[in-house]
């Protein structure tokens, strides 16, 4: 069965690689659409030198950090305002108002505010920190209440209640979170790069790309920036089912 998936996968990825191709020779202009071949020439040339990787770290350490926060302070304040219903209606047109405003208004008032080096951290977090927490809190509220009393009648530990009562009821809300949250942070993280261009970063690379009109490089950062955000999300997915198991 997974030999079968596995086969099938492979099939499709070949497809879009032959349509990618298909494309590029149907367009015949190598600056304005690049194909497989020089996608893949122009990666080899960046993974030859140390800036590359340098840039690669130095995004994905805040992207991933500013996930961590996002994901944690979602989590502690989505428990908190269940636990306490006014911090809840306090905080809620927080929430909505994060949830509304664009990302590259953020970026550009952030910017200004913090600087371009920890630009893609705090995007990240801001991006990430309302998805899990309304998830969070939706699970919270949606508990059974009849478990819960249960629970207290046989005078169960904080602990127990949250490892055998909350953490199973809450993972189909935290494991789709997640899962759009990872993806949404580096989506977010990049963009928000791009505009402010910190040094050694993969948004300022994608932004010397355009400068530059070298669609190739361009393809190149943006394959391994999916390629990155493939991996997290993967592991995040993975770790959210070892915790909730």
């Amino acid at each position: 069965m997974k030999t079968d998936k596995k086969l099938r996968t492979a099939i499709i990825i070949l497809i879009w690689l032959a349509l990618w191709q298909a494309m590029s020779l149907l367009i015949h202009n190598a600056i304005l659409f690049a194909g497989p071949y020089e996608t893949g020439k122009a990666l080899f040339t960046l993974a030859s030198t140390g800036a590359f990787w340098l840039s690669l770290g130095n995004t994905a350490l805040r992207i991933i950090s500013g996930f961590v926060i996002g994901a944690v302070l979602g989590m502690v304040m989505a428990y908190i305002a269940y636990k306490h219903r006014l911090f809840g209606d306090f905080i809620a047109p927080f929430i909505s108002v994060i949830k509304s405003i664009p990302v590259a208004s953020f970026v550009i008032l952030l910017l200004i505010w913090f600087g371009a080096p920890c630009l893609s951290l705090i995007i990240s977090a801001l991006v990430v920190f309302p998805m899990i927490y309304l998830n969070t809190y939706e699970g919270l509220v949606s508990t059974d209440i009849k478990l819960l009393e249960m629970a207290r009648i046989f005078r169960m530990s904080n602990s127990s209640i949250i490892k055998n009562i909350y953490l199973p009821h809450l993972k189909p809300f935290l494991a789709g979170a997640f899962k759009l949250a990872s993806g949404m942070s580096w989506k977010s993280g990049i963009a928000a790069e791009v505009i402010a261009r910190p040094v050694h970063s993969m948004g300022d690379s994608i932004y010397q790309s355009k400068i530059y009109i070298d669609t190739a490089e361009l393809f190149a950062w943006t394959l391994m920036a999916i390629l990155l955000a493939f991996l997290f999300e993967k592991a995040i997915t993975l770790a959210v089912r070892r915790i909730f198991r």
